[in-house]
């Protein structure tokens, strides 16, 4: 949502009550000097929160939609929505990073050395590797994986929307939700955020915003 302070979120309440009511007005009932609300009015009218007409005064107008939709997915971190990482050891086999994939049904697994991200697994890897006729009980997960640095990935306090545009960008199903440690450059995973975690977002919008009370 946008960030209103209580002196805003006071003129939305006072403008509501009334169907026009003038800046004047505004500032008596709120005890102030009207040029200390005018950046305000300003702000609110830019927003389409209130509208303004001339001879009349301001009126309340609501949020537009789009502004809604675009500040609320802003507002949303991605540790807000991420799911638990899969993670394997990379010297467990491919046999076994397949298995690992299909039981807990997910697209992408993330390799660990010494408890650090140092790789990716997709199931189109996986899938390649079956099809390219591998040693696949013999052959660890190691020698198959995407390593860093070419491995993207977020931090928890990024936002939704930034996670969504880098899958969009890099064309690809997830992300490992990632935290720093006293090593240059690795990784601890902490979670992992997919193009479901994002529907399902989508999903809560829908039924939970009324735009009725807009």
């Amino acid at each position: 949502m946008v960030n209103l302070t209580d002196r805003q979120e006071q003129i939305i309440s006072i403008v509501k009550k009334r169907d026009f009511i003038t800046g004047e007005d505004i500032s008596s009932i709120l005890k102030t000097k009207r040029s200390a609300i005018r950046s305000d009015l300003t702000l609110l009218t830019m927003i389409e929160i209130l509208g303004v007409e001339s001879n009349k005064g301001y009126f309340y107008q609501g949020l537009d939609k789009r502004i809604l939709l675009a500040e609320s997915i802003k507002s949303y971190k991605v540790k807000d929505i991420m799911s638990l990482p899969i993670v394997i050891s990379e010297h467990l086999s491919i046999y076994d990073a397949i298995a690992t994939l299909f039981l807990e049904n997910v697209g992408t697994i993330y390799v660990l050395r010494d408890e650090l991200l140092c790789g990716v697994v997709s199931r189109k890897d996986l899938l390649k590797c079956t099809l390219d006729g591998l040693d696949l009980q013999n052959t660890p997960v190691k020698d198959i994986m995407l390593r860093m640095p070419n491995i993207k990935y977020v931090f928890s306090d990024m936002t939704v929307y930034e996670c969504a545009k880098e899958i969009v960008d890099s064309q690809i199903d997830s992300l490992p939700v990632v935290k720093e440690t006293k090593f240059k450059n690795k990784f601890k995973v902490i979670g992992r955020i997919t193009k479901t975690n994002i529907t399902k977002l989508f999903v809560e919008f829908g039924s939970e915003i009324d735009y009725r009370e807009i």
